[in-house]
């Protein structure tokens, strides 16, 4: 075995994060707690987005007291899906797992994506419609305009798959070396892209029941991002169409 095999972490947590001053300390310290208790290596990078406010400052703090395992990426593009992109084709450990700054799901439940608990996948996917999953403090109306983008996601581009938006997934090492390169959306429709992706590729998608707690402060605008999204699911059926995203075509 090789120095760099035994240096690789089996987790790597990527934390997008734009302008997230306000909630990125609390859930660094929640993120520190779960790393000091596994006995399985993890890393932490953090990915500043173009942010204006104390962010770099918070993750560059964190990095200092755990240089041992935390990273701080800056990625100028601006979007989401620019900077998880960034984030995971830097990510070094066997499972790369995507985590929503404000951890709306409780970092513990990140066990419940590994083995032993979870194996034989590719992509695993937090889901909040999965049976066995809990929505805490959600607006109905946030619920109902949820359930409408994944029923357009269904048709178009992803059936099967109950919840595509949660933030938090899965990608085993080298079905994301696969699936991101092949990425083209930096926005919030780049979940359903990358999931198109790995199933066009053959990768085996997974839901996982998790416990969902609704964050007020949360970026999406519910009537403009979600007329971006659909606009996005077309992109991604219209280059699903083209070949775009096939191996024979990359």
């Amino acid at each position: 075995m090789t120095d760099s095999e035994i240096e690789r972490p089996l987790l790597s947590i990527i934390i997008p994060a734009y302008n997230e001053e306000a909630r990125l300390p609390a859930s660094l310290e929640q993120i520190e707690a779960f790393v000091a208790e596994q006995d399985y290596p993890v890393e932490v990078i953090i990915v500043n987005n173009n942010s204006s406010d104390a962010t770099p400052r918070i993750g560059e703090a964190f990095v200092e007291k755990h240089p041992d395992y935390a990273r701080l990426l800056h990625e100028p593009r601006q979007g989401k899906g620019a900077a998880v992109r960034t984030g995971i084709l830097a990510g070094r450990g066997e499972f790369l797992f995507i985590c929503d700054a404000d951890l709306s799901m409780p970092i513990e439940e990140v066990n419940k994506f590994l083995p032993p608990a979870l194996d034989s996948y590719d992509v695993a996917i937090a889901s909040r419609e999965a049976p066995g999953a809990r929505r805490i403090g959600e607006p109905e109306y946030r619920h109902l305009m949820g359930r409408v983008f994944n029923l357009i996601v269904r048709l178009f581009a992803v059936p099967g798959i109950q919840d595509t938006q949660c933030g938090f997934k899965v990608f085993r090492q080298e079905v994301a070396g696969e699936v991101f390169p092949r990425q083209t959306i930096d926005g919030w429709g780049f979940d359903v892209e990358v999931l198109f992706i790995a199933r066009r590729l053959g990768y085996r998608l997974v839901e996982v029941p998790i416990t969902w707690y609704y964050r007020p402060q949360s970026r999406i605008n519910p009537l403009r991002d979600s007329i971006n999204m659909f606009l996005e699911v077309m992109r991604v059926r219209l280059n699903g169409w083209r070949g775009l995203y096939d191996r024979d075509g990359s």
